[in-house]
C-alpha cells in the first residue's frame, strides 16, 4: 500500500476492536444481547466484503492477460519463459503442499468453535466436490455471466485464451488493446488501494464483533496462527535456499547477503513493489543478466508467489477449522488446484492473497465471514508472505539467469540469430 499510515491504522483498529469487543462482551446483558450487537457490527464487515468482491473479476482478467502478453516469441525468450514457468509451478506446488500439511498438523483454528453465520452455509456439501464437476465448471458459457457471478476459474480460462490471442495480434503491430489493459491494471490497482483504505474499519468491526460474542480467549488462537505460520515460512525459506544451493552452489549465500535489503524493505512495508528497484540492483550485483532479470522478475511478481501460496493454504484451512468444518483429502486437493489457478490472476496488487481467499471461500461453501478473521491479523501475515515472495523471486531469477548463461555459452551464434531475426508471418 502506498499509504504508509495504513498499517498503523490497522494496528489501532485491532486495539480498539479488542477493547470495544471486550467491553461489549463484559457488559452485555446476556449472549442474546451480545449477538444482537455483533449483528450491527457485522453490517460494516458485510459492506467491506462486498467492496473486496467487486474488484475480483476485472482484476483477475486484466492482470492475467497482461502477464501472458509479456511473454515473447523468440526461441531465447521461449526457453526462458518455459524454465520460469516450470520453476514457478514447482514452487507453487511445494508452497501450497507444505502450507496444507503444516496447517493440518498444527490445527491453528481448532477449538475456536465459531458458529457458522446464516443458514446457506450450515454444512459443506460434499456431493459437489468431484474432479468431474470441477473440470466441467471451469469452462464458461459466457464471460459476462462468469464476471457477474465472480466465477474466478471461468474468468481465468477465458483470460488465458484472450491473452494468447492478444499476444499473437500484438506481434503483428496491433497493441491498442494491450495498452488499454495495462492501463486497466493500473486503475484496478488504484481501486484496490481505495478499498483497502476501509480495511481499518472492517478490521475494527470484525474484531469487535467476534470478541463481543467470543471474549478475549480468541486472541490466544490468533497468536498461535501467527506463530505457526512463521514456522512454515522459515521451513519454506530453508527449502528455497536449499534448491538454490543445488543450482548456484556456495554463491547462493552471496545472493542471500545481497538481497537482505530488498527483503527487509518488503517485510517492513508489506509491499513487493517497494522492494522491486532494490531487488533488480541486488540481482545485477550478483551477476545475473539484465535481459533475464527484466523478463523473469516481473513474470515472477505475477506467477511466483511462494509466501502467498502458503498463506492461502493456511487461511482457507484456518477458517474451516475455526467453524468446525471437516474437509476430506479430496476436498483439500481440490482447494489446492483452485488456489493454484486463481492466485495467478490477482498477483502484483496489495492484499492480493486476501482477494484470492475471498474468491475461494464461496466455491467450497465456507463462511465468507471467516475472511474477516484473517484480515484482522493480515498485516502480521502479509509482512512474512511478502518477504518470502521476494526471496523466492530472487532465487528463481538467479537460477534461471545462470542456466541461461550456460545455454548461451553452448549456442552463442544460433541464439543470437534467433533474437535478431525478423518475425515471420504465420499462415
Amino acid at each position: 500500500m502506498k499509504n504508509k499510515n495504513l498499517p498503523r491504522r490497522i494496528m489501532l483498529a485491532i486495539g480498539l476492536g479488542i477493547l470495544v469487543g471486550w467491553l461489549l462482551n463484559e457488559f452485555s446483558a446476556d449472549k442474546v444481547a451480545a449477538a444482537q450487537i455483533a449483528g450491527y457490527l457485522n453490517l460494516v464487515t458485510d459492506i467491506f466484503l462486498r467492496m473486496i468482491k467487486m474488484i475480483i473479476a476485472p482484476l483477475v482478467f486484466a492482470t492475467l492477460v497482461c502477464g501472458i502478453t509479456s511473454i515473447g516469441s523468440s526461441k531465447s525468450i521461449g526457453r526462458i519463459g518455459l524454465r520460469s514457468m516450470i520453476w514457478f509451478f514447482s514452487a507453487s506446488v511445494i508452497s501450497l503442499t507444505l502450507g496444507m500439511l503444516l496447517v493440518n498438523v498444527f490445527q491453528p483454528g481448532a477449538g475456536m468453535n465459531l458458529a457458522i453465520p446464516g443458514t446457506s452455509v450450515a454444512v459443506v456439501e460434499t456431493a459437489g466436490f468431484s474432479l468431474k464437476g470441477l473440470v466441467g465448471h471451469v469452462f464458461p458459457r459466457s464471460i459476462i455471466e462468469a464476471m457477474s457471478n465472480n466465477e474466478i476459474l471461468q474468468i481465468v480460462v477465458f483470460s488465458i485464451f484472450f491473452g494468447f490471442a492478444l499476444s499473437h495480434i500484438k506481434k503483428a503491430g496491433f497493441s491498442s488493446i494491450s495498452n488499454s489493459l495495462e492501463e486497466l491494471v493500473k486503475v484496478m490497482f488504484k481501486i484496490t488501494d481505495y478499498v483497502m483504505l476501509f480495511a481499518p474499519i472492517g478490521v475494527f468491526s470484525a474484531i469487535a464483533s467476534v470478541i463481543t460474542t467470543q471474549g478475549l480467549s480468541l486472541l490466544a488462537d490468533y497468536g498461535r496462527l501467527i506463530g505457526q505460520f512463521y514456522i512454515g515460512i522459515a521451513i519454506l525459506w530453508l527449502i528455497i535456499f536449499s534448491v538454490g544451493y543445488f543450482f548456484l552452489g556456495k554463491s547462493v549465500f552471496t545472493l542471500g547477503k545481497l538481497v537482505r535489503e530488498p527483503v527487509l524493505l518488503a517485510f517492513s512495508t508489506a509491499s513487493s513493489e517497494s522492494a522491486y528497484p532494490k531487488t533488480i540492483e541486488a540481482l545485477e550485483k550478483f551477476g545475473a543478466s539484465k535481459r533475464v532479470i527484466s523478463f523473469v522478475l516481473p513474470l515472477g511478481y505475477t506467477f511466483n508467489l511462494d509466501g502467498a501460496m502458503m498463506y492461502q493454504a493456511f487461511a482457507i484451512m484456518f477458517i474451516a477449522q475455526a467453524y468446525n468444518i471437516d474437509l476430506s483429502f479430496t476436498q483439500q486437493f481440490l482447494i489446492l488446484l483452485t488456489l493454484m489457478l486463481t492466485s495467478k490472476g490477482v498477483a502484483g496488487v496489495a492484499r492480493a492473497s486476501v482477494v484470492v481467499v475471498a474468491a475461494a471461500l464461496p466455491m467450497f461453501n465456507l463462511p465468507e465471514a471467516g475472511l474477516l478473521l484473517i484480515i484482522a491479523i493480515d498485516q502480521f501475515l502479509d509482512m512474512g508472505r511478502t518477504a518470502t515472495n521476494v526471496v523466492g523471486n530472487c532465487v528463481a531469477t538467479a537460477v534461471i539467469a545462470k542456466t541461461e548463461d550456460k545455454e548461451e555459452e553452448n549456442m552463442p551464434q544460433q541464439d543470437n540469430l534467433v533474437l535478431h531475426a525478423p518475425a515471420r508471418e504465420v499462415t
